[in-house]
């Protein structure tokens, strides 16, 4: 954790039920999978404010347009369920309906209201969802719902697709003199090239903050985590990021940009951070996570620009996979990027936990050992880092290797 509040940040038990008056489930409701869990429930005990960012993909899932619309309109929010296994998207009209009848089964079973209900759904595009299946995963959901660390687990493992892991993280720190905790779980794999965030993604917390700050909050986050991963360049069609806030925690409410506000948007971005950096690592077929950092930058969008084309460049991440320091490529896919720079400044350098080793300067190769860089590139997080001594501004941006694996995973999605 980096910034001037990671000191006061400190990491939790659990994930999206961590923060107070959350709880979370998952059921076995045959959507696609078998032999697994394929459903989750996130329930708030109080209403909360909700605030979300969605994908900027002109083909929008039906999930996707149900949740704009109760994000913006909604007074609040009290419960999601999400499906894995069929995406809903390129559905019409019945897939609209099935979100509707979704949200209104919730809606009976738990004594809320129906447009306070968010749903979500990921796995193959133009497959209609089995509804009555669905309401049926809802019903257990209810039964099966609880608080503590291990229903957040399941819920995590139940919204996987081709994850290898689930992915959860929950984070403490204090805000006006009250502890407040902010939890999340997300998943993304494959078809991950956010323009707003990624796959799905959902934070909880217990701070009391109002709608209109969250949403801020939320919104200029994404920029420096969710929007800077990339593992096939493709945008999804489901890309959702929820995030809820019920107040439990007892701080006087955040309605402006003061400190408590930046507090809490250095906790968001712990959260939010790690599930980023977690989805990149678990690219489909990756053996390593590859973090792309840019300093000496003329501005910041110079800096996202030139790290984000690097960590894209289906060159650059096959010589990670080969553990080959071919540096050509990565001031290649700088010099495409449209960023105007001068490569005869630019020096690079490859760092992992076995080491740190300049690679070139000035543009030009040093007299580096290729024993030791293969040795660097063979850890399971590598990190590229280039200075293109223009100015002050930096970004960093995380993406991974391309392997046979990504593929055959992708060759037979489908079957």
């Amino acid at each position: 954790m980096e910034g001037i509040y990671a000191e006061e940040i400190k990491e939790a038990i659990g994930g999206v039920t961590a923060a107070s008056g959350f709880e979370a489930a998952a059921a076995a409701a045959g959507i696609k999978y078998q032999g697994r869990t394929d459903m989750a429930l996130i329930y708030s005990e109080k209403p909360c404010v909700a605030a979300g960012t969605f994908t900027s993909n002109v083909v929008k899932a039906a999930p996707v347009k149900w949740d704009q619309k109760v994000v913006a309109e909604s007074p609040f929010v009290q419960a999601v369920i999400v499906n894995s296994g069929i995406a809903n998207a390129c559905t019409g009209a019945e897939g609209y309906r099935c979100c509707q009848e979704t949200a209104r089964e919730a809606a009976g079973i738990f004594g809320i209201p129906e447009n306070a209900v968010l749903v979500a759904s990921t796995g193959v595009i133009g497959m209609q969802l089995p509804i009555e299946r669905l309401k049926k995963g809802v019903a257990l959901m209810k039964d099966g719902k609880g608080s503590s660390p291990a229903h957040g687990t399941a819920a995590a493992k139940a919204i996987m697709t081709t994850d290898t892991v689930h992915k959860e993280i929950a984070v403490k720190t204090v805000i006006g003199g009250k502890t407040v905790t902010v939890g999340g779980m997300c998943k993304g794999s494959g078809m991950i090239h956010p323009n707003m965030c990624t796959m799905l993604a959902f934070v909880t917390t217990d701070a009391c903050i109002s709608k209109e700050m969250l949403q801020r909050a939320v919104s200029a986050d994404v920029k420096d985590t969710f929007n800077m991963i990339s593992v096939d360049g493709d945008t999804s069609t489901n890309d959702t990021l929820l995030v809820l806030a019920n107040g439990a925690a007892g701080n006087a409410e955040i309605s402006g940009e003061n400190e408590d506000y930046r507090k809490f948007a250095a906790a968001l971005n712990a959260v939010t951070t790690y599930l980023a950096k977690k989805m990149a690592g678990d690219g489909e077929g990756a053996t390593a996570l590859f973090e792309v950092k840019v300093v000496g930058a003329r501005s910041k969008e110079d800096a996202v620009v030139l790290s984000k084309s690097v960590v894209t460049s289906s060159l650059v991440k096959a010589a990670v996979y080969g553990h080959d320091a071919n540096w050509g490529r990565i001031l290649c896919a700088m010099g495409y990027s449209g960023v105007q720079f001068d490569p005869e400044q630019v020096d690079l350098f490859f760092e992992s936990a076995a080491g740190k080793l300049q690679i070139i300067e000035n543009g030009v190769a040093v007299d580096y050992s290729e024993e030791e860089a293969t040795k660097i590139l063979s850890e399971p997080e590598v990190t590229a880092i280039a200075d293109v001594k223009m100015g002050e501004a930096s970004a960093t941006a995380w993406g991974c290797d391309l392997t046979y694996d990504y593929v055959k995973i992708n060759a037979d999605y489908r079957s």
